[in-house]
């Protein structure tokens, strides 16, 4: 095996067992700690927002440090640092679930989020060391294919254990994938361009936000690509927390099958970035997203008007998902391919800053929406369609302009 093959492999392995774990650490503290002694005022759609949003504020946070991280350090050392401190961070996971304590959990869940934060821009600047700019959109498609792959194995075991609840096959599972993670990391070997110099700045924040969108602006199709990229995530963000809600109170599912349909939604976005990116090999498509947008609209429209039965709309969210796959890739291959050499390092944190505003905002909504609605998963779905219909609107309008 050549060692850009090799690196490929390491690259989209270490992927995968990380958004492996974030998932299964988070679902599994949502389904598990439904049996757990919980404050009065956590309500099941609470625990839900809770867990989302403190894996999400992280990159709220440490945004900048992480660009800078990137564009300053060695991106394959900073890859293998973090992926080794996630491995006694799942011991602190171990406590958390052994004498049931919410907060701990909730807690640790932040702390993953910090990790996954720092090391983000790192993993996908490695793209373009790894493929160069020729493979810039089966880079990102793939490993956009395998972190949703991660999702689905992480939903579905974390549903499927908490239907069969083992303490010790839980923990296990945790730590075992944080090692394997670890040593997926340091497989990697790739010549990166020199590191920068570092600058110094009093505002830091503020210099960070302004000059990356002054920079993307610049770019051809960069910042629409970046805002497509993060409503995508927003959406992805909502229709998750929604259909745990939706599976419970009007399917009346099990958490195991309530998992599966969260698995045909992962399953249509890996199978959507999968095709999206060999159909477009080496080209950017930005006119797949604008159609992406026109059919999860109306496939939102059909769940709502008909208000199907389980397969029916287990159905329908694999469509919803696969159409997104149309809709994600092509944003990020468009960032993908700017020759902007260490800069992505800070263009993929900026990336990470953007896209988790719009996932904490939805978070936000989904619980205000919750809070009014009374749990009613449809009022979401409505939400689901409004946003579809403005982004359908909105890429209409930016590629008449192109």
């Amino acid at each position: 095996m050549e060692q850009r093959a090799k690196n490929w492999f390491f690259l989209f392995t270490a992927n995968f067992l990380g958004i492996f774990n974030d998932n299964f650490l988070k679902h599994g503290i949502i389904f598990i700690s439904m049996s757990w002694l919980l404050p009065t005022w956590l309500a099941p759609s609470q625990v839900i927002a809770a867990v989302s949003a403190a894996l999400v504020i992280p990159y709220l946070l440490f945004s900048p440090l992480s660009g800078r991280l990137a564009t300053k350090y060695n991106k394959q050392w900073l890859f293998r640092l973090i992926k080794f401190l996630e491995i006694p961070l799942m011991g602190l996971a171990a406590v958390a679930f052994y004498y049931q304590w919410i907060l701990l959990a909730i807690s640790v869940v932040f702390l993953m989020g910090i990790f996954s934060c720092l090391y983000s821009p790192a993993k996908y600047s490695l793209i373009r060391d790894i493929g160069g700019e020729e493979k810039a959109a089966y880079g990102s498609g793939m490993i956009e294919a395998v972190a949703f792959f991660g999702i689905l194995i992480g939903t579905l075991s974390a549903s499927l254990i908490s239907d069969h609840y083992n303490f010790h096959l839980l923990i296990g599972i945790f730590l075992a994938v944080a090692v394997l993670g670890y040593l997926s990391a340091s497989g990697i070997r790739v010549r990166e361009l020199p590191v920068a110099k570092e600058e110094t700045s009093r505002n830091r924040f503020v210099k960070f936000l302004k000059s990356n969108y002054q920079f993307a602006k610049q770019q051809r199709l960069m910042q629409p690509a970046i805002m497509g990229y993060a409503i995508f995530w927003g959406m992805a963000g909502l229709l998750q927390m929604n259909l745990i809600l939706h599976g419970k109170n009007v399917l009346q599912c099990s958490n195991s099958m309530v998992g599966i349909i969260m698995g045909a939604a992962a399953l249509g976005i890996i199978a959507g970035c999968t095709f999206v990116a060999k159909l477009a090999k080496s080209k950017v498509r930005i006119d797949f997203v604008y159609g992406a947008a026109i059919a999860m609209t109306l496939i939102m429209a059909f769940i709502l008007i008909f208000n199907p039965g389980v397969l029916l709309f287990g159905i329908c969210i694999f469509l919803f998902a696969f159409a997104g796959g149309f809709f994600q890739v092509p944003c990020l291959a468009a960032i993908q391919q700017a020759d902007i050499g260490r800069k992505m390092g800070d263009i993929m944190a900026y990336l990470n800053f953007i896209t988790f505003v719009f996932v904490l905002f939805t978070t936000l909504l989904f619980s205000l929406i919750n809070i009014i609605f009374h749990d009613n998963s449809f009022a979401t779905f409505a939400l689901l369609l409004l946003i579809t219909f403005s982004v359908a609107i909105y890429i209409r309008f930016f590629l008449t302009k192109e």
